[in-house]
């Protein structure tokens, strides 16, 4: 282990890998938007700088011909588009601590203040996944919460989303998002209650709220502005993300230790051949929205 400058030799059982482990437990049930359940991690690869680019191959789908005799075959070559997945964003969190020793050996990663410091950086993460999810999503017609009803309302609005969804061959595993407000109402609609993962082991982690009509639901205070309700499929957004682990050393302003992390990540909506339009260059046209996920706003009943 490194003995860094400001330890005396027999004083250094600062271990930052036991916080780097630590860490992830505690960080990944806080995601929605960066989860699993809404965001593949396929093609992290190996990232150590903000910067760094990921590329994402996509086979074009090859055409099915009739065989008859006396023409036999005819092969094709695989063709591929190219996609980039941009490590752009670079967080890190410093604290100032009396001891960095002793704020381990009490409390790990339990402690108030890692755990506030995990928050922000799940907070952060989860905010710009849910940016890009939402600028990449298709928009479905404003939902009409009429009073009365706004259950029905919402519950329809979700079997509108499903259908948008299986017209476009998007697969099994599906996720829905809907922001606190809905989450309140759509409670009261009795599939959702029936349907409800209240009392389920783990049912706190990532927002998940219900399973039904395919979807797992998932509530967040992070939604995008301009949507309250986002469904779609993993395997239409894509997260990476690395930390690079913690280190601590003294201050050199204070008479105190710091302890510090680095977090890089990026994310993008991943196109497919026959969902999304090929261009020349062999890349997609990004302009466009995806297939694969849709969204919506709610028009709240003014009384």
């Amino acid at each position: 282990m490194t003995v860094f400058a400001y330890q005396a030799p027999a004083s250094h059982t600062f271990v930052p890998e036991v916080w780097d482990a630590e860490l992830l437990v505690q960080f990944d049930p806080l995601l929605v938007w960066a989860s699993p359940i809404v965001s593949n991690n396929k093609y992290e690869g190996t990232i150590a700088k903000a910067g760094d680019v990921v590329h994402i191959n996509s086979l074009v789908r090859p055409s099915i011909g009739d065989y008859k005799l006396p023409d036999g075959m005819t092969a094709q070559r695989p063709e591929m588009v190219d996609q980039n997945l941009y490590i752009t964003e670079g967080k890190y969190l410093q604290l100032l601590i009396e001891n960095a020793e002793h704020v381990q050996a009490i409390g790990d990663m339990a402690s108030p203040i890692n755990q506030q410091m995990i928050r922000s950086l799940a907070r952060a993460a989860d905010t710009f996944m849910g940016g890009i999810v939402s600028a990449g999503a298709t928009a479905l017609p404003n939902v009409k919460a009429a009073p009365g009803s706004v259950a029905q309302g919402l519950y329809g609005a979700i079997l509108d989303m499903m259908l948008a969804l299986d017209q476009n061959d998007v697969p099994d595993g599906r996720y829905v998002v809907v922001s606190p407000k809905v989450k309140r109402y759509l409670i009261e609609h009795p599939a959702i209650a029936n349907a409800a993962a209240y009392g389920d082991a783990g049912v706190t982690a990532n927002g998940v709220v219900a399973r039904l009509a395919g979807f797992t639901v998932l509530s967040t205070t992070a939604m995008p502005a301009g949507a309250d309700i986002i469904a779609g499929h993993p395997d239409f957004a894509t997260f990476a993300s690395q930390f690079t682990g913690f280190r601590s050393g003294q201050s050199e302003h204070y008479r105190a230790d710091y302890v510090d992390t680095l977090h890089l990540y990026g994310g993008k909506i991943v196109r497919y051949p026959g969902h999304d339009v090929q261009k020349p260059d062999h890349t997609f046209d990004e302009s466009l929205p995806s297939k694969g996920i849709v969204k919506a706003a709610v028009e709240w009943p003014t009384s």
